[in-house]
């Protein structure tokens, strides 16, 4: 039976990037020395250009690239874990590129960003992704829905969390206050545990790679199976305690 306790099977930098540029609605964009939040048009996506929207207390960012300019700028994206945990923010990007009017037939209303580079920074490393590895990278099928899956597993199946922790080294569990849900992509699911004293991240990889949203069910289930099939259980299992005690997060 497989226990699990570090970290395999995880996106590359190049799909983390791709993921949070899916995903994200807002970003700050600086450029010629401003500073301003803006959103993103065009629909999801890892692209060559990023379609931007000025807030309308910054529509006169909007033409900032005069006809056949190219403006220096910088977006700078946000990953913050969906559900309160300690230390929310889960990663940071930062990518390069100019401010261009080369493509004002998919954003009309607003400017285009064309992409140089990215640079990923998480708690473990920092990365810089050129274009054609973000490019080559897969997307994750679960970028633009994991917010909502993560809400629905800790508010509708709390039960299920105190199941996968019998997929957890227990070397990890101990002294264990609280564990979240904190991540899902395509290669599987990361928790959050805490302790008196800082946090400890596990990853419970699915059994296959998902390629499609609608196989997150089939590959949670399987692994609740081999959870059931595990041989220990967890902490809260043995001392008794039901899945709605604090142990378990909700949503806050």
């Amino acid at each position: 039976m497989r226990i699990f306790g570090g970290a395999e099977r995880q996106p590359t930098s190049a799909e983390r990037v791709r993921a949070i540029l899916a995903s994200a609605h807002s970003m700050t964009m600086v450029a010629e020395g401003r500073s301003t939040e803006v959103s993103r048009g065009g629909g999801p996506g890892a692209t060559q250009h990023v379609h931007l929207h000025p807030s309308p207390a910054d529509a006169g960012l909007t033409g900032a690239a005069g006809a056949g300019e190219r403006v220096p700028a910088t977006l700078k994206f946000t990953d913050v874990a969906p559900l309160p945990v300690r230390d929310r923010v889960r990663a940071r990007v930062t990518v390069l590129g100019w401010l261009t009017t080369q493509d004002r037939a998919a954003s009309p209303a607003g400017d285009c960003m064309e992409f140089a580079t990215a640079v990923l920074e998480t708690s473990m490393c920092k990365a810089r992704i050129g274009l054609d590895d973000l490019m080559a990278a897969p997307a994750d099928p679960l970028a633009t829905y994991e917010a909502d899956i993560l809400t629905h597993l800790a508010e509708e199946h709390s039960h299920y969390i105190p199941l996968l922790l019998r997929l957890v080294e227990p070397r990890f569990l101990q002294l264990m206050e609280r564990v979240v849900p904190l991540a899902i992509d395509r290669y599987g699911i990361s928790l959050r545990v805490e302790y008196p004293l800082g946090h400890h991240d596990v990853r419970l990889p699915f059994h296959k790679t998902l390629t499609d949203a609608g196989q997150f069910g089939i590959q949670l289930q399987a692994l609740l199976t081999t959870a059931r099939r595990c041989s220990h259980g967890s902490r809260l299992l043995s001392e008794g305690r039901g899945p709605d005690e604090n142990a378990i997060s909700r949503r806050g």
